[in-house]
């Protein structure tokens, strides 16, 4: 294969266009590079399928930043070569492969992680077309929304996880029907497509509002780490991010229960919440508590709003980093624990600091690199 050649089916297979013949192709003329370069041994072949996506993270990656490289084609006649010049690492760094890939990769783009580790870019409002190994269409992006596939039967569970950064939201769509709206700075593990005969798990870090598809027969469990919330058919809102005291649910509609993760579930000791009520777990005492509240102030996140009541500024801080994708350094430690009521729309960083300072008198200064320092 010729280096144009080469260069057209990469293109297409980073466009999502590539047909299966020219996939084919590609594959081989992988296997070809990795055959031929006698230094490479491979303890088994989870080891061997791993460098491979190495190889191609490396190239996706580079292309897709813009930094494609001119390489002397005759060189490119190994693995090694290639490695040196697409991924900037020799084979010697393939056990930290993982770490170096992720530092590679933008913090500021949404991600889609595959069980075996490959991870794919998702552009907003893009088109991608999700396929298994054997080009099987597992699901396709339509707008701001990733949408999963019902059709295909499976026999085991297969792991997808998706990333959204800080700034940013996305939503997805289960094979089972259920929506979740992810906020900024969260991740939901996800199977490509529940089992017939099993429970649905899925696996969230930060926040997320769930439309929960009704199943009787299969009980829908989100696993926030230290807490578990079991439905069968709800709308309600969790907010687990780790760096929080608190995991917190919030039921718009149905029924949910909520118990420690560690625990079996038992409906006798887990916590029942109704319509209306906010579930929080403590992580210090592991003790779940239940108040009523007005819904809607929790779910604002998903219009882009920004609602504050009776919050910490410690937590306003957060929500702000997130939100807006910001570093903010408190300097002010008689502020950390006081507590405000604020309601911010579609209004820039800028403004809201503003706001703030107008209303309740906290100063700040803004870097020339967009640090933020209250002080």
């Amino acid at each position: 294969m010729q280096e144009q050649d080469f260069r057209k089916l990469l293109d297409k297979y980073l466009e999502g266009s590539i047909s299966e013949n020219e996939k084919k192709l590609l594959k081989k003329f992988e296997e070809e590079l990795i055959s031929e370069d006698k230094s490479l041994h491979f303890k088994s072949e989870t080891d061997k399928k791993r460098f491979k996506n190495v190889l191609w993270k490396g190239i996706m990656l580079n292309t897709i930043r813009g930094k494609r490289l001119h390489l002397n084609w005759r060189v490119v006649s190994s693995v090694a070569a290639i490695l040196v010049g697409l991924l900037m690492v020799g084979y010697f760094y393939f056990q930290n492969s993982s770490q170096l890939l992720n530092d590679a990769i933008p913090n500021n783009v949404i991600t889609l992680e595959s069980e075996d580790g490959s991870i794919k870019i998702i552009e907003e409002n893009g088109s991608v077309t999700l396929t298994n190994s054997d080009g099987s269409v597992l699901g396709k992006q339509a707008g701001n929304e990733l949408v999963y596939s019902n059709s295909e039967e499976v026999e085991k569970l297969v792991y997808n996880t998706l990333s959204v950064p800080f700034g940013k939201t996305f939503e997805l769509r289960l094979s089972d029907g259920t929506k979740a709206h992810l906020n900024a700075g969260s991740s939901l593990k996800y199977p490509v497509k529940f089992l017939k005969d099993q429970k649905r798990n899925v696996f969230i870090i930060g926040e997320a509002f769930l439309e929960v598809a009704k199943d009787s027969l299969r009980p829908f469990i989100v696993n926030t780490g230290k807490m578990s919330v079991r439905v069968l058919g709800t709308k309600f809102n969790v907010s687990a991010y780790p760096e929080d005291e608190t995991s917190e649910v919030v039921l718009v509609e149905g029924a949910v229960s909520l118990h420690q993760a560690h625990d079996k579930y038992d409906p006798q000791n887990a916590v029942l919440l109704e319509p209306g009520f906010k579930g929080s777990f403590n992580k210090k005492n592991s003790l779940i508590t239940k108040d009523s509240v007005i819904t809607s102030l929790y779910t604002s996140w998903m219009n882009g709003e920004l609602i504050f009541r009776n919050m910490s500024f410690n937590n306003i801080v957060k929500k702000l980093e997130r939100h807006y994708n910001v570093s903010i350094v408190n300097q002010n430690k008689e502020l950390a624990t006081k507590k405000f009521n604020a309601n911010f729309g579609n209004q820039s960083i800028e403004e809201v600091l503003q706001e703030l300072k107008v209303n309740y008198g906290i100063d700040f200064r803004i870097g020339n690199t967009g640090d933020i320092t209250i002080e």
